[in-house]
């Protein structure tokens, strides 16, 4: 499940990217050859770049690429390491879950009062819902965190990498 979750991410990113490139491109070139470029390809390009921002930060949980600030927990060795790496990770899969629960709320708000964007008449909750989706993705691998935390032998000079 999870290598099809990770190559789920993959694609739809470098898919989504290449997508924005066309998208801009278009606009540059019809705004600056013909006079006249589709309004729709903005506001198109803009909500692409939301789904990427919250699948990437998925993503990047994965790779652990995240920014973290380990000054503290760096101090520590041994089990006391192992948790405090636990209570971080736990407290950042709260916020994530308060995020996912918050975010499916303001989809379901938005779905229910049926407004569309000016240029591409697409329902506002399809942006909106990248954010449920995004945080879905990021508890997912929180808690794959949580578990090598859980497996990692700490006192054998090892860190949560």
């Amino acid at each position: 499940m999870f290598k099809k979750l990770n190559r789920f991410e993959e694609v739809f990113l470098i898919t989504t990217l290449a997508l924005m490139v066309a998208l801009i491109f278009g606009q540059v070139v019809g705004r600056y050859v013909f006079q006249s470029a589709p309004s729709w390809t903005e506001e198109a390009t803009r909500y692409i770049h939301i789904f990427q921002v919250w699948i990437g930060a998925g993503y990047a949980v994965k790779l652990r690429e995240h920014i973290r600030i380990t000054a503290f927990v760096d101090l520590f060795k041994g089990n006391i390491r192992k948790i405090l790496d636990m209570i971080s990770t736990l407290i950042w899969f709260i916020l994530v879950l308060l995020v996912a629960i918050f975010g499916t709320q303001l989809v379901m708000t938005t779905f229910n009062h049926e407004q569309v964007a000016s240029g591409t008449q697409i329902p506002f909750w399809i942006p909106y819902l990248a954010v449920p989706l995004g945080a879905f993705s990021m508890s997912i691998r929180l808690i794959q965190q949580m578990f090598e935390i859980y497996k990692k032998d700490y006192n054998a000079g090892g860190e949560a990498a």
